[in-house]
């Protein structure tokens, strides 16, 4: 055992000169080593045995580090994923396979090479996704996967509205809540809703949307959810708030609704990631076929940044590799390029564009915190491999957003017909 102290003792010694991050790692016999110079050891990544390294030299990805730590392999010792992110530059981690020197690694990798390692692929999304929605692409199971965890896993960490987007914060100060009332409400005055409306929510979620374009503005609202779960919290509420006769919930696929025009109204929020991009024209098109001439429609979903090359931009990143195995199967993002250029195409006319990234950024912030404060009652709901799985993906996309690797745009578009929109001019 002791050639395996030695060589990880190498090993760490290495990645901290290029790392320079302010904590430690802690080996399966206790001994504790900086990441750095003169590290802080109050927070320490475990390292729970030698096999552990072997996997991580055999297969140096992030999808490597997602799975150790999701079954335990790995753990953060003293804080969160997220206060463990904020100890180091992430720039430096994500060139630091480049900047490893490899022939140090390999030296003080060969204890390791022998050791076996196996693999826990639970938690993995178990069916083929196909890209095409009618050609074998089943979205209530890929949605199901995501959202049917359980109402009371996800109230854990979400708002009392239970809303799971980005809210409006007026500073950092502004509470979750505060912060999701605010969103509900600007997004029903985006849309200048009034009781001689009739609005549509794709992938209405736990209702907050509804209820509220209900309760505070008389709106007439469809909802459609593939979420089973979602889809029996919602109906409870809206029986709950009083608001039958102005609220009708379905599971079903929007794309089913067929009556031309049928919506004044439409919104969208969170639902299009789980599009994907072979999609895109026929979910824009009916919307279009679902919305009044002159009908505004809602759209609020993340993208990521545009490659210089664009033929690059269908390439898997890492991050995406994870995502679409153990959080959102199926699920593509665009980019706002993309997003603009399609709502043009398929009849639509772009009234405003709203940056929602550091909202975003700061919602997954308290999300991540909440779980992390409530973490006995979140293993004992989904067990503790989903917990450590569920935490490290919220603070993942924390840091994702504070980056600017992954961003988040509200567009307001009106279906298109000939003369002035009749809208308010002041964007206020």
């Amino acid at each position: 055992m002791s050639r395996y102290v030695e060589g990880a003792r190498r090993i760490v010694e290495h990645v901290a000169e290029r790392l320079a991050a302010d904590l430690s790692v802690q080996l399966w016999n206790g001994e504790v080593l900086p990441l750095g110079p003169g590290a802080s050891s109050d927070i320490r990544i475990l390292i729970q045995s030698p096999q552990v390294i072997a996997r991580l030299l055999r297969s140096p990805s992030l999808l490597t580090l997602v799975e150790e730590h999701i079954t335990g392999g790995l753990q953060i010792l003293g804080g969160s994923p997220l206060e463990a992110a904020s100890r180091w530059d992430h720039m430096r981690a994500l060139v630091l396979r480049r900047t490893v020197q490899q022939r140090v690694l390999l030296s003080a990798a060969l204890p390791f090479l022998f050791l076996r390692e196996s693999k826990d692929q639970r938690l993995t999304f178990p069916q083929r996704v196909r890209r095409r929605f009618g050609r074998g692409r089943d979205d209530q199971v890929m949605v199901g996967f995501h959202y049917d965890v359980s109402n009371d896993f996800y109230a854990l960490f979400l708002d009392p509205e239970m809303q799971y987007s980005p809210g409006y914060f007026e500073d950092i100060h502004t509470s979750l809540a505060d912060a999701q009332f605010a969103k509900l409400d600007r997004i029903c005055r985006k849309l200048d809703l009034g009781p001689e409306d009739r609005l549509l929510d794709i992938g209405c979620g736990w209702g907050g949307m509804a209820c509220h374009a209900a309760r505070h503005y008389g709106t007439k609202v469809h909802g459609v959810t593939l979420s089973k779960e979602q889809l029996a919290f919602a109906e409870a509420k809206v029986r709950n708030l009083g608001l039958s006769e102005l609220v009708t919930l379905e599971l079903r696929d929007f794309r089913s609704l067929d009556v031309a025009g049928a919506y004044t109204k439409v919104v969208q929020v969170g639902m299009f990631e789980h599009v994907g991009l072979d999609n895109h024209d026929s979910y824009f098109g009916h919307v279009h076929h679902l919305t009044v001439e002159g009908g505004l429609y809602l759209h609020d979903a993340i993208t990521r940044r545009a490659p210089k090359d664009l033929k690059r931009f269908r390439d898997p990143t890492p991050y995406m590799r994870f995502i679409n195995r153990y959080i959102f199967p199926g699920g593509e993002l665009d980019y706002l390029g993309l997003t603009m250029t399609n709502l043009e195409r398929n009849g639509f006319e772009v009234r405003d564009v709203e940056s929602m990234r550091e909202h975003y950024h700061l919602a997954l912030k308290h999300w991540a915190e909440n779980l992390y404060a409530r973490r006995e009652e979140a293993e004992e709901l989904v067990g503790p491999e989903r917990f450590r799985l569920w935490l490290l993906y919220l603070s993942m996309c924390a840091v994702g957003f504070w980056r600017g690797a992954i961003y988040d745009f509200q567009t307001l578009a009106r279906k298109r017909s000939t003369g002035l929109a009749g809208l308010r001019v002041g964007r206020a």
